[in-house]
């Protein structure tokens, strides 16, 4: 028997209310942060100078903590629209197939530089998300790698994050 909270997508993990009232918290702390940094730089106007450094940052804040607050004032009863699903189970494992290779080849970056990187991220892409074969996703991401080298450092003379393989080429 299928319940509410099973769909085609399996069970719910958060809903919209859930995140929304997180999402209005988070900008009502961080507009607190603001607010508090900036009665420290001044928010008056100064004769003869203009505003104080605070000034405008103060009132652009105030405005987002009173959109944090209506925006919590809103989420806070519950409704309909409130119990959906914002992200099932299967939905969040595939934006995690997503994010987590995106950090990984953030970081790699540092230390395989940015061409290599590249090269395994498209080609890991094609191959597990895409299903496409081994020799073609390696044609293809080797390719780019290879273009995006040229491009870069040969003709916008623009230098990348270069790792071990670049070295050992002399650049």
């Amino acid at each position: 028997m299928k319940t509410d909270d099973d769909t085609d997508e399996g069970p719910q993990l958060v809903s919209n209310r859930s995140m929304e009232i997180a999402v209005a918290l988070l900008f009502l702390v961080g507009s607190a942060v603001v607010i508090v940094d900036c009665l420290r730089l001044g928010i008056n106007w100064r004769p003869n100078e203009g505003p104080a450094p605070g000034f405008y940052p103060f009132y652009v804040a105030l405005v987002m903590a009173f959109a944090s607050i209506m925006n919590l004032i809103r989420a806070l009863p519950a409704s309909a629209d409130g119990a959906e699903s914002f992200v099932s189970v299967v939905g969040f494992k595939r934006m995690a197939a997503i994010f987590v290779p995106a950090v990984i080849y953030v970081f790699a970056t540092h230390y395989i530089g940015i061409y290599l990187a590249s090269t395994l991220y498209i080609g890991g892409f094609m191959i597990f998300v895409g299903k496409y074969p081994i020799w073609k996703a390696a044609m293809v991401s080797i390719l780019f790698s290879v273009i995006s080298f040229w491009l870069f450092e040969d003709r916008f003379l623009v230098p990348l994050p270069k790792g071990p393989i670049e070295a050992m080429l002399g650049y």
